[in-house]
Parts: C-alpha cells; sequence; structure tokens
C-alpha cells in the first residue's frame, strides 16, 4: 500500500502546501486503500470517481493560490450525514436508495473548505447499537485483533465505520455522530481521537436524526491535532438547526501543546463501577499520573446521579427516537411494502424496513410516552436529567475538566452481547451522562490491554470548553506515545 495513507492530516495538508504529492496522488492513494479493505466492512457505499473529480478541483485551486483549511484531503463521511446526489440510508432498509438533493451543514462545511469524498461509512442502523452489528449493510469488523486470536471484534458504535476507517488508514479522518457515546467508544475500541463536541456546535441539520436533545456531530481522526482540524471545519452557527449555538469557532489546534499547569482535573468517585477490568482501573490512575506530572492538581469529585444515567437514557432517546423515526411510512421516499390497506402498508413498511434493535427502542418509546406511563417514566427520567446536569455544573465549580475511561472494556467479540441489550447498553455507563448534560467529551488512546487491544481515557469539559480538551489530550498523547497500529490481516 502507498506510504501516502499513513500520513496524519497535518502531515498531508502539510505535503500538499509543499506540492510533495497532488491531491489527486493523495486520493488515489486512500481509494486503492478502500478497494484492497473490503473485508472491514466499513463503506457501505465508495465514491472514488467523485473523489477524484474533487481531487482534480483542489489540485486546480492549489495552483491558483485559493486553497482552503482542508484543501485535498480525503475523508468518509458517516452514513447518517445528507450528502447530495449521494445515496443516503442511515443504515437501514427503510430508506432504500434515497438521495438527498441536498447537503447537511456539516459535510457542506466540509467540502467549503476542500476536503475530498471517499464514500459513506458504515454505521448501526439510524445509530441505535454500540457495536455497529445492527447495520442494514451487516457489521463492521475491527482492523485489531487481540495477541494470537483471529476473532473478530466489534469496532464500537455506532460510529463504527468511521473509527475502524480511520484505524484502518482507509481515509485521513471521518465525520461521526454521537447520541449516548457513539464517537467516543468506537475511538476508544479502534485506538483513535474522536470528539463530541458541546451539543449545539455542530449543526444537526442535515443529519439523520436519532434523539434530537442529545445528537451531535464530531469527528475521528488519528491523532488530537488532526480532531482539531476536523472540529474547527465541522463546527458553525447554522439558522437551519434551531439548536445551532451562535458563538465563535475557535482555532481549536492552536490548544494543542498548551500547558496545563495548575489546571485542577477532577476524577469522579461514582465511575469506579462495579466488575471493572483492573486494566481499565491501573489506566485511569495512569492518566492521573500523567496530568499530575505535567502540572495539574487532581480533585475527587461527586457526581452522584450518575447511577441514574443509564436508565435515563433509555428511557430519554428511545422516546425521542420513536417521535423522529415516526416519519418512515413508505408514502414519499424509500421503502414501501404495499398492503391491502393504508394501514397494513404501514405497518407491513415498518416491520420489513426496521431492524431488530430500531424496532426495540421504537416500542420502548411509544411505550414510555404513552398517557398511562408519560409521568412514570419520560417526566422522571427528564427530572432525572436536569439533576445529572446540575452534578456536572457544581463539579465545574470546582475544576476545570474531569478524567474517566471511555469504555468499561476494550473491543469485545461480534456477537458476544448479541443475544443480551442490557449488558450492550452497559458499554455506554462512562459516556451516556456527557449528551445528558450536553458537554463535551473526548477520547483520547493511552494504552492496551493484556491481548494487545487499545483502550482510551475520557476527557470531560464544560460547555464550549472543547480547548481545554484538546490541551489536555495532548498531553495524554504526549505521555502515552501510544504508536501501536492495528497488523494488517484484511
Amino acid at each position: 500500500m502507498s506510504d501516502l495513507t499513513k500520513l496524519s492530516l497535518k502531515t498531508a495538508l502539510e505535503g500538499l502546501e509543499s506540492k510533495s504529492f497532488s491531491a489527486l496522488e493523495l486520493t488515489q492513494a486512500h481509494i486503492e486503500a478502500v478497494e484492497s479493505a473490503k473485508a472491514l466492512n466499513a463503506y457501505v457505499l465508495e465514491t472514488p470517481e467523485k473523489a477524484l473529480d474533487m481531487a482534480r478541483a483542489s489540485d486546480a485551486r492549489r495552483a491558483r493560490g485559493e486553497a482552503g483549511a482542508l484543501d485535498g484531503a480525503p475523508l468518509g463521511i458517516k452514513d447518517l450525514f445528507c450528502t447530495e446526489g449521494v445515496r443516503s440510508t442511515a443504515c437501514s432498509k427503510i430508506l432504500g436508495d434515497f438521495v438527498p438533493n441536498y447537503e447537511s451543514a456539516v459535510t457542506a462545511n466540509l467540502w467549503r473548505d476542500g476536503a475530498v469524498m471517499l464514500g459513506k461509512l458504515n454505521m448501526d442502523e439510524f445509530a441505535m447499537g454500540s457495536s455497529n452489528e445492527s447495520s442494514a449493510f451487516g457489521p463492521v469488523i475491527n482492523p485489531w485483533r487481540g495477541q494470537g486470536d483471529e476473532t473478530p471484534r466489534t469496532p464500537g458504535g455506532s460510529s463504527g465505520g468511521s473509527a475502524a476507517a480511520v484505524a484502518a488508514e482507509l481515509c485521513l479522518g471521518a465525520t461521526a455522530t454521537d447520541t449516548g457515546g457513539s464517537i467516543r467508544q468506537p475511538a476508544a475500541f479502534t485506538g483513535t481521537v474522536g470528539i463530541k463536541p458541546t451539543y449545539g456546535r455542530c449543526s444537526r441539520w442535515g443529519v439523520v436524526a436519532f434523539a434530537s436533545s442529545l445528537d451531535q456531530a464530531g469527528p475521528i481522526a488519528r491523532n488530537v491535532e488532526d480532531a482539531a482540524i476536523l472540529l474547527k471545519s465541522m463546527a458553525g452557527h447554522d439558522a437551519r438547526d434551531s439548536t445551532s449555538l451562535d458563538v465563535e469557532v475557535p482555532d481549536f489546534a492552536s490548544f494543542v501543546g498548551k500547558s496545563v499547569k495548575g489546571l485542577r482535573i477532577g476524577i469522579p468517585r461514582e465511575y469506579r463501577a462495579d466488575g471493572m477490568p483492573p486494566e481499565i482501573d491501573r489506566l485511569w490512575e495512569q492518566g492521573v499520573a500523567w496530568l499530575k506530572a505535567a502540572g495539574c492538581e487532581i480533585v475527587e469529585v461527586s457526581l452522584p446521579h450518575t447511577r441514574y444515567a443509564l436508565p435515563a437514557y433509555y428511557i430519554v432517546a428511545p422516546a425521542e427516537a420513536s417521535s423522529n423515526l415516526a416519519r418512515y411510512d413508505g408514502m414519499r421516499y424509500g421503502l414501501r411494502v404495499d398492503g391491502a390497506n393504508l394501514t397494513e402498508t404501514y405497518e407491513q413498511t415498518r416491520a420489513q424496513g426496521f431492524g431488530e434493535e430500531v424496532k426495540r427502542r421504537i416500542l420502548i418509546g411509544s411505550y414510555v410516552l404513552s398517557a398511562g406511563y408519560y409521568d412514570a417514566y419520560y417526566l422522571k427520567a427528564q427530572k432525572v436529567r436536569r439533576r445529572i446536569s446540575d452534578d456536572f455544573d457544581r463539579a465545574f465549580e470546582k475544576v476545570d475538566a474531569l478524567l474517566t475511561p471511555t469504555a468499561p472494556s476494550a473491543a469485545f467479540a461480534l456477537g458476544e452481547n448479541a443475544d443480551d441489550p442490557v449488558a450492550m447498553y452497559l458499554n455506554d455507563i462512562f459516556t451516556v451522562t456527557v449528551n445528558l448534560a450536553g458537554l463535551p467529551g473526548m477520547s483520547v488512546p493511552a494504552g492496551v490491554d493484556a491481548s494487545g487491544l487499545p483502550l482510551g481515557l475520557q476527557l470531560i469539559g464544560r460547555p464550549l470548553d472543547e480547548g481545554t480538551l484538546f490541551s489536555l489530550g495532548g498531553v495524554i498523547e504526549e505521555a502515552a506515545q501510544f504508536k501501536a497500529r492495528p497488523q494488517r490481516w484484511w
């Protein structure tokens, strides 16, 4: 394979600027890498001709001295983002061969800055899942394998295709979304960096909705600085999204490498979960030591309502999903299964169009919103959500950021939790609180487990304080010196 695919996003952009290679050469190298990695099932749609056209246009802009911030950088796009003229399905049968005639705000920002689209990336159907096994296109295979173990492992979910593609060098970076950990958990499972920015930092316009008060777009990249470069392009106010924040987008990359001396870092005592593997605990302690060595003060904090986060999340998210997914009825676009009458057409279309996990969440959501149970479940979950947010507010009166594990384990085997939804949902134990409170959270690869699989540490920040996370993430990255890469088997 070409060495061009091994470059970081920043190094590739520098190479393009110095004319060491062209955008066309860089894009061709990635197209060949994608072509040779079918076994991973990371891409559900490849767009090589479109990519080459975009690369040629990029080279022409650079020749005229008009290059944008990402000009010529080949990226992968999660299939949740609508892309004009390119099939966008949220990896669900119910959307069929839907081709939007509009561009999502986030991808439009990337193309504005000159990025190149390699194709659409696999994901859990409608972003509902923690293992990328609910996709209508089949599961993504994690490029990482345990030492002496050929068991196919999950790349995490729902942004499994994004994480696997970045880890396997099939793109320089990827878009992803995070509703309860769907950027950070896959990043931890694949040795990549993922950041979920503050709710409202990136526009949700043109992103297929799962749970509207929780969904947030963000990047998955090979290192902290690359993630910062991508987030700067992805973020920005958008009047079409009523939840989009009208705030300035800082130069996130300028925070990487800044001193963190004097910052107070909180360690939430409630995140020491029962049965947590000792290696996760050791890595957490190692992260504390690294930040101490960089001049941070470590403070134990309490987030007392953490234990209610998962139950609250799995009421709020399905409730919003059942409402959002009511629009898929086979009438205007996507799959249509004709029945004897209108009601039967609706029923058969939805029964055949949605996968099992999506049906499960729609049923849960419809139940908790129903007349007799709205107060007992949905209203109570929203009150718990407020308490969780208040916990963070109190913690941030004492500290500048929090450090926790990203996930309770390394990547597990495909099928391992398939018959146990609760075990699958527990993968989100450290991540859902961040979505419920609308905070920024980042996962940084910090070590490997006994079998050589990557593990991540999570940083949680104040609203709109992604800059501090990039500074702290840079310190952990520098201290961890995480250089491991998956051994090529595909």
